[in-house]
């Protein structure tokens, strides 16, 4: 792939610079490709409604080409263009939860390209909580398509250095704005039947819909790691989040978790395997042996949100041969940390009871 001159714009997430945030925005107008940063992880943004541009977005991640992308507006107004109708479900979401870490399923319309949707007749539409991916969008007076800013595959960026890191070189602009609050990626939620079913958990949780709906369920796809399904969302189909390390999940009495884990650090160091064992502030303490990085604290789980995707990188960086990593509860945004951490690990779950 050609080497682009990568630019880097540092930008006050609090007060962003608008004269920064137009120089992006005509770099998206132009076809080109921006990084910025979200409430949830830094995005890779084209003109969405621009095929050529989207094309970038696929050749810098490496991604495949049926994973669809997800739509950012900055306005309501911007729905016109890209859907057909709006349920009624819907307006009753984006009252309470946009701007926020929730992507709608909405019936597309005839501008929307196909490349967008993976082929589907859908189309995955969300509003950003975040100053500067607001007005990167308002700015730019367009619909921006942005994936994760990551090569395909690996743990999404919360920082900056995370885009950079993986995509210099390859993109036109990464916008610095600090780091991403919510951690993980938006919720995929598909309100087009009856029950509303999710597609992907993430920063909106289970129990928060359940305040405006009577039932919401879970898209089977969700546990499944196979390649054979067609993908209503990203992050269905493929391996995701992985980090270099081979990751192993144990899940159970945390007790019982803490004692196997070092069970299983003393077999592979035995066999000069470097282990390294995400640990959460309650049980770090338990393990004398391996590298222990702490990823949040059990009684927070937003915190192992916010951290989940820098402590794979962090693996990464020391050079460890496997992850033994501790389950958390799937509950609230527990459940979101739990389906990263299971496609990271490839469904590899150790289960101690």
């Amino acid at each position: 792939m050609e080497t682009k001159d990568t630019k880097i714009l540092k930008i006050d997430s609090d007060n962003p610079e608008i004269e920064k945030i137009k120089r992006a925005a005509e770099v998206i107008r132009c076809g080109g490709t921006v990084a910025f940063p979200t409430e949830t992880v830094y995005g890779l943004g084209a003109n969405a409604l621009d095929e050529q541009a989207i094309d970038k977005i696929f050749k810098a991640k490496g991604r495949p080409q049926d994973n669809p992308l997800i739509v950012h507006i900055s306005e309501i107004s911007q729905l016109d263009e890209l859907v057909e109708s709006i349920p009624e479900k819907a307006f009753l979401l984006m009252e309470k939860f946009w701007p926020g870490p929730l992507t709608l399923i909405f019936n597309r319309s005839s501008k929307v390209p196909d490349k967008i949707t993976g082929g589907l007749s859908t189309v995955a539409i969300r509003m950003p909580n975040h100053a500067i991916a607001l007005q990167l969008i308002k700015y730019s007076n367009l619909p921006i398509a942005a994936p994760s800013a990551n090569i395909s595959g690996k743990p999404s960026p919360t920082e900056s250095s995370h885009v950079i890191e993986d995509l210099f070189g390859k993109i036109d602009i990464v916008i610095d704005g600090g780091s991403t609050g919510v951690g993980l990626e938006s919720t995929v939620l598909d309100v087009s039947s009856e029950i509303p079913v999710i597609l992907r958990p993430g920063g909106v949780t289970f129990e928060q819909l359940l305040t405006i709906f009577p039932k919401v369920e879970y898209d089977p796809a969700l546990e499944s790691i196979s390649q054979d399904i067609v993908p209503k969302s990203p992050g269905q189909k493929y391996r995701h989040y992985s980090p270099k390390a081979k990751m192993k999940i144990i899940q159970g009495d945390l007790e019982d978790i803490c004692f196997r884990i070092n069970e299983l650090t003393k077999q592979y160091e035995k066999d000069e395997i470097k282990i390294g064992i995400m640990a959460t502030k309650q049980t770090h303490h338990k393990y004398d042996s391996a590298k222990v990085l702490i990823v949040g604290d059990r009684e927070k789980p937003e915190t192992i949100a916010a951290n989940l995707f820098s402590t794979l990188r962090e693996f990464d960086k020391i050079g460890v041969d496997i992850i033994l990593a501790e389950g958390i509860d799937e509950t609230g945004i527990g459940k979101a940390v739990m389906n990263r951490m299971k496609k990271a690990a490839g469904g590899d779950i150790l289960y101690t009871t």
